[in-house]
C-alpha cells in the first residue's frame, strides 16, 4: 500500500515537472519567433521583468538595432543630448521620418528603468497632444525608443532662443494643447500616469506647433483607487517640481499641475523663471506677478510681457490659472481637466490664494530662493535652465522690440 501510494506521488510529480516544461519550452518559442522572449542574436534571454512587459505592450513595433542604423545613417543626424543619452533623426524605406531616442549606459539599471517607464507609460496611450511612440529597440547592443518626429523641436527652444518669434495666440494654444495631454494622463488613461517633469524642454511641437507631451523617463502608473504614490528619491527638475517632491510628504498627480503652472508663467514672461546664474538679488518671476496681481495691477505684468491688447484677457487669465496650478497645498490645486477650461474661457475663475506665503513668511523672497535653487542645481546641472525679472532681462525678439526696462518692486 505503502510502495503504491509513493509511487502515485513520483507520478503526480513527473507529470508537474513536464507540463511546466512544456510551458516554458512553448513561451519561448513564442516569444522568439515574435523577437520578444530573447534577444535577435538569441544569445541571452531579456530581463524577465522586461519581458513581461514587452510581451503585455500591443501597440508599439520591435525594431532591431540594425533597422535604426540603417533608418538613421549610423546615427549621423544627432538631434539633441541630456542625461538619458541622445536623440537622432531617421527615415525609413517607407517616407517615415522618426526621432530615434538612444539610451546610454544599456547595462545600467536606471537606464533599463527609463526604458521601462516609457514603454509601458506612452506605449499604452494615444492622444493629439502627447508624442507617439512607434517602437523600441531592446538589443544587447542597443537600447532605443521610436518617437514621431517633432519638426519644431521643443518649447524651450521656443520660448527662450534668440532666433525664434511666435504670436501670442500661437502660445495660448500651445498652453491649452499641453493641458489637455497633462489632463488625458491623469483622467482619461485606464490607468492614471503621472508625468514627473513637465518642463519646456519636454514639451514638443509639430509642423503646426501643436504641443505634445513627451519624455516619459520618470513617469509611474498608478491605480484610480490610490490617492497617493510612495516614491524612493527626488523626481522632476528643480524650478518646476513641486515642493512635495523634495520633501517627505505623501505624492499625487497633482505634482503635474505645480509644474504646469511654472511652465505657464514661463509662457506668459517668455523668459525663465529663475536663472541661478544671475545676482541673488533677482527676483523670482512668479513672486513679482503675485504682488503685481495682489495690488491690482496685472496690466503691468502685461505691458512688461508685451502683451497686446487685444490678447491681455487670455493673458491675464493665463496669469491667474498659474497662481492657482502652484498652490503649495496639492489639494488646493485644480485638476487639469479645470485647467483646460480656465485657459479657454469656459469658467470664470476666483481669485487665486497667495501660493507664496510659506516662502515670504521665511525670509527676504529673492534670496531664498536663490540659495534653494543653486544647492539644488548643484546636484542638477540641467535646472541651471531654468529665470528671473531683473532690470537687464535677456530679451527675446520680442523684448527687445517692446525695448522696456522692467521696474522692480
Amino acid at each position: 500500500m505503502l510502495e503504491t501510494g509513493t509511487c502515485a506521488i513520483l507520478i503526480f510529480l513527473i507529470v508537474m515537472i513536464f507540463l511546466r516544461l512544456s510551458f516554458v519550452y512553448r513561451r519561448c518559442f513564442e516569444g522568439g519567433r515574435s523577437g520578444l522572449c530573447t534577444d535577435p542574436q538569441g544569445s541571452k534571454f531579456v530581463a524577465p521583468a522586461i519581458d513581461k512587459v514587452l510581451n503585455e505592450i500591443e501597440k508599439p513595433v520591435r525594431f532591431s538595432s540594425q533597422q535604426l542604423r540603417v533608418s538613421t545613417n549610423n546615427f549621423s543626424h544627432l538631434l539633441g543630448t541630456g542625461g538619458f543619452g541622445a536623440v537622432y533623426k531617421g527615415t525609413f524605406s517607407s517616407g517615415l521620418v522618426v526621432a530615434v531616442k538612444v539610451l546610454s549606459g544599456s547595462s545600467d539599471k536606471r537606464i533599463e528603468d527609463q526604458f521601462l517607464a516609457e514603454v509601458s507609460t506612452i506605449g499604452r496611450t494615444h492622444h493629439i497632444n502627447l508624442v507617439q511612440l512607434y517602437g523600441f529597440c531592446f538589443d544587447k547592443d542597443l537600447r532605443a525608443l521610436v518617437y514621431e518626429y517633432m519638426e519644431n523641436g521643443s518649447l524651450d527652444r521656443l520660448l527662450f532662443s534668440k532666433d525664434e518669434n511666435i504670436e501670442w495666440e500661437n502660445l495660448h494654444g500651445i498652453a491649452i494643447g499641453t493641458a489637455k495631454g497633462i489632463a488625458y494622463l491623469h483622467e482619461d488613461c485606464q490607468q492614471r500616469i503621472i508625468h514627473y517633469d513637465i518642463k519646456p524642454d519636454n514639451i514638443l511641437l509639430d509642423v503646426d506647433f501643436c504641443p505634445k507631451v513627451a519624455d516619459f523617463g520618470l513617469a509611474k502608473l498608478c491605480n484610480r483607487e490610490k490617492t497617493h504614490v510612495t516614491m524612493t528619491g527626488g523626481r522632476g527638475t528643480p524650478g518646476y517640481a513641486a515642493p512635495e517632491l523634495w520633501m517627505p510628504f505623501p505624492i499625487t498627480h497633482k505634482c503635474d499641475v505645480y509644474s504646469f503652472g511654472m511652465l505657464l508663467f514661463e509662457i506668459l514672461g517668455r523668459r525663465r523663471n529663475l536663472d541661478v546664474n544671475l545676482p541673488d538679488s533677482q527676483e523670482w518671476f512668479p513672486t513679482w506677478l503675485w504682488k503685481k496681481y495682489e495690488k491690482g495691477e496685472l496690466s503691468d505684468v502685461m505691458v512688461v510681457c508685451c502683451i497686446e491688447d487685444e490678447d491681455k484677457e487670455k493673458a491675464e487669465s493665463m496669469a491667474m490659472t498659474a497662481l492657482w496650478c502652484v498652490q503649495y497645498s496639492p489639494e488646493m490645486r485644480p485638476r487639469m481637466s479645470a485647467v483646460v477650461k480656465m485657459l479657454e474661457g469656459g469658467v470664470e475663475i476666483p481669485a487665486p490664494k497667495n501660493p507664496f506665503r510659506h516662502l515670504m513668511a521665511a525670509s527676504p523672497l529673492p534670496d531664498l530662493v536663490a540659495k534653494v535653487m543653486k544647492e539644488l542645481c548643484s546636484f542638477h546641472p540641467e535646472a541651471t535652465r531654468t529665470a528671473t525679472v531683473s532690470s537687464n532681462p535677456s530679451s527675446t525678439p520680442i523684448m527687445k522690440k517692446c525695448e522696456i526696462e522692467i521696474a522692480l518692486t
